[in-house]
């Protein structure tokens, strides 16, 4: 919905709601009952987050093995949340930072979409059959207690125990105020039948969920109407499927702020569920048989039509992922033809959207992403800075002949590559860090973003170092001219060396990256850097270089050694994740090689 679309809602939303709180002390009730579930099941959704950054999100991860794995994903854990809505914005998110693939999404929604009917079930076969309020109180008490604590997963807990305890809550009110309902005004006088009824409460059902932004608070009023006898049995098959349909609408809201994955996402998503409600419609008839046929072997009594509901809201989901799932891949192929991949643009961020802030696992994996998104921008700046080409350095046995003969310059603007390419992604790499700042996360997760804000702070330095290089190391390396030009060869080798060698830690498997590489090459960058003056020194008073020339290569190999030491430190910061326990190790074996060569 856009913004004008919600002005108009809301004003007519409160019209209704007054009036109808006007005429009728009972609405007061039902609606107080959907109000009070609604907020448990924002509670519920918010002791899920807290939970999140863990088990979740490593099953999530899995979840991309098999089309078979992602629906089973689905349907467990709506089962477990119950809230499709939360496992949308899930999936969104972690399709959003790259984590999972667009099929493995579908998927999930898929069996979301089945996980979700779970809800009836419990509703039609528990809450209808029982004192549901009696069950509320003791939860909202602990969960309360619990939501007071420190622990985040303690108050995580304390948020599912509310929640718990507002749905019963609301369930509760929702009964009763149907019970006072029908002695007041019969609803069923507003039943209608045939294909006018299915089409008239399928909207019903789909305009319901899309104001409650909730198909598990739909599927309860029906169910309580239901039981209450103020719908019909068939109105009450309507709209369930017009819920259905509605649930969409969370996806559609929550791919707003993702990329063009997550906007895929909600079209696989609605395409599915239209698709599924179309056959719902189209085959009631022989669905309401099969509706009986199963109530039969369940036991469930003739006149139990609230479970006849929660078995045909099974019945019609299952059947519609029998029908889509042979025609996922060509449902693939439709929504990445009507919704294309943006042409690829290195200067704008490919992950840091706002539908990635909702977890901790995708805030860090996002800006794991980005940051390397910059760097890789950043190396192709270096190398043509360097009047070298990435392809062929990282392919190169020799780096120092590589240098030697590369002679000629690279004809590229490095300003406006610098503005393009560099400023833009730091930019909104500060701003993403800022937003995530800003939430309450874990203390570890916030210390690993700014690590990687600081990673690409010291990649945009390296890079504004290569600039200041570019003009004098061009001017004496396109053709030979004696000492100078192999003073600047040897900053355009150390400096194309680490760029290799940061490439081979990227390639390197995580348990073998170790930071004692980075120490001994920045250890070897300070010794050779405190070298420079005797050696141009040595130069000079050979009559090979010139006081001028001399002077301008002090400054730039200035540049040059800030580079290097930029480029070690990034890499450290990116890569290499150590703990206490492991330094100690390092430096212990560290102190045994120094022993060692002191000993030879």
């Amino acid at each position: 919905m856009n913004t004008i679309a919600k002005k108009l809602l809301l004003p007519v939303i409160i019209i209704v709601m007054l009036s109808g709180f006007w005429f009728s002390p009972e609405f007061q009730e039902i609606a107080a009952g959907v109000a009070i579930f609604l907020i448990g099941m924002l509670m519920l959704e918010d002791g899920f987050r807290l939970f999140s950054g863990g088990f979740l999100e490593r099953i999530l991860e899995r979840a991309t093995r098999s089309v078979t794995r992602s629906l089973l994903f689905g349907i467990f854990s709506t089962t477990v949340m119950q809230s499709s809505s939360l496992v949308s914005v899930i999936t969104i998110s972690f399709l959003s930072a790259g984590l999972i693939s667009l099929l493995a999404g579908v998927g999930i929604i898929f069996g979301a979409n089945l996980g979700t009917t779970t809800g009836a079930w419990l509703v039609a076969g528990f809450g209808m059959k029982v004192n549901i309020a009696a069950y509320a109180m003791p939860l909202l008490a602990v969960g309360v207690v619990l939501v007071f604590q420190s622990s985040k997963y303690l108050r995580g807990f304390g948020y599912v125990l509310a929640g718990l305890g507002f749905l019963f809550l609301g369930i509760h009110h929702m009964k009763e105020g149907f019970e006072t309902f029908r002695s007041a005004f019969d609803l069923t006088r507003l039943a209608l039948t045939g294909v006018l009824g299915l089409m008239v409460y399928t909207l019903f059902g789909t305009l319901a969920t899309v104001v409650m932004q909730s198909s598990h608070a739909t599927m309860v009023l029906i169910i309580t109407a239901l039981a209450a006898n103020q719908i019909s049995y068939e109105n009450a098959l309507a709209l369930a499927i017009g819920a259905n349909i509605g649930t969409t609408i969370t996806a559609i809201l929550g791919s707003l702020t993702a990329n063009y994955q997550g906007k895929r996402l909600a079209l696989a998503h609605l395409v599915f569920n239209l698709v599924t409600a179309a056959v719902a419609l189209g085959f009631i008839s022989p669905l309401r048989e099969a509706v009986e046929f199963t109530s039969g072997i369940l036991g469930i009594a003739e006149d139990d039509f609230a479970l006849k509901l929660a078995v045909f809201h099974s019945l019609f989901n299952s059947l519609g992922i029998i029908l889509m799932l042979p025609l996922l891949g060509r449902l693939i192929l439709m929504v990445e033809r009507v919704i294309k991949a943006p042409a690829s643009d290195l200067s704008q961020p490919r992950y840091l959207t706002e539908a990635v802030d909702e977890f901790p696992a995708t805030i860090e994996i996002a800006m794991q992403k980005e940051v390397k998104h910059l760097y890789d921008n950043a190396v192709e700046l270096i190398t043509h800075g360097l009047n070298l080409h990435r392809h062929e350095l990282f392919a190169a046995k020799d780096i120092e002949a590589l240098v030697a003969k590369s002679r000629k310059q690279v004809e590229f603007d490095i300003d406006q590559r610098y503005e393009w390419r560099i400023k833009t992604l730091y930019s909104a790499i500060l701003d993403f860090a800022t937003r995530a700042s800003s939430k309450a996360l874990p203390q570890e997760l916030v210390a690993r973003v700014y690590q990687l804000r600081d990673v690409a702070e010291r990649t945009v330095r390296a890079v504004k170092a290569v600039k200041h290089l570019r003009r004098n190391t061009t001017h004496y390396t396109i053709r030979p001219q004696g000492a100078i030009t192999d003073l600047y060869d040897g900053l355009r080798t150390d400096i194309a060396r680490i760029l290799v060698e940061v490439e081979r830690l990227e390639r390197a498997a995580p348990e073998s990256r170790s930071r004692l590489w980075l120490d001994d090459e920045l250890q070897h960058v300070e010794i050779t850097y405190n070298q420079t003056s005797a050696r141009i020194e040595s130069l000079i008073r050979g009559d090979q270089i010139s006081a001028k020339v001399a002077t301008s290569f002090l400054n730039d190999s200035n540049y040059a050694y800030d580079a290097m030491r930029e480029l070690i430190e990034a890499a450290r910061g990116f890569y290499v994740e150590r703990d206490s326990a492991l330094a100690e190790v390092e430096q212990i074996l560290a102190i045994d090689d120094d022993d060692t060569d002191r000993v030879a």
